[in-house]
């Protein structure tokens, strides 16, 4: 599957929002609505992701089709660590671990505002180290 890298980047900005208003308000809750968000496209594949369809009905049609596309597999790895350290943030939050919530909400919010700002995909990167580094024959 192919994506329309403007759409991966839209995706990044309305996480990077989310993810700063967690940080001001410390909403165990709103953490975990933004790692459901990553489930679905992680689990089920990048056609489930909320803000992928929402770019697709209300932003897309604006603009036009993309100039070039992108894979998504290491698009849908990106959502998968996202995904981890979301679920990691909820649990500090809604365990009372406050700090652990904070450093993982934040650990997201960079690579998510690396993302949505530059384009740079940290996520992505690290799909292509394990690519280079893992035994030949093996699965990602």
């Amino acid at each position: 599957m192919q994506l329309d890298p403007r759409g991966v980047r839209f995706a990044a900005s309305l996480t990077t929002v989310v993810l700063a208003l967690v940080l001001v308000t410390g909403s165990g809750w709103l953490v975990l609505a933004q790692a459901i968000v990553f489930a679905l496209p992680a689990l089920l594949g990048m056609r489930w992701s909320p803000y992928g369809a929402l770019f697709r009905l209300a932003v897309r049609p604006r603009l036009g089709p993309p100039t070039e596309t992108e894979d998504a597999a290491p698009v849908r790895f990106s959502q998968t660590v996202g995904l981890v350290f979301t679920v990691v943030a909820a649990a500090g939050y809604l365990g009372g671990v406050t700090a652990l919530g904070i450093v993982a909400t934040a650990f997201a919010l960079v690579a998510a505002f690396l993302n949505a700002a530059f384009g740079f995909c940290l996520g992505c990167e690290l799909y292509g180290f394990v690519a280079r580094v893992r035994p030949a024959g093996r699965a990602a």
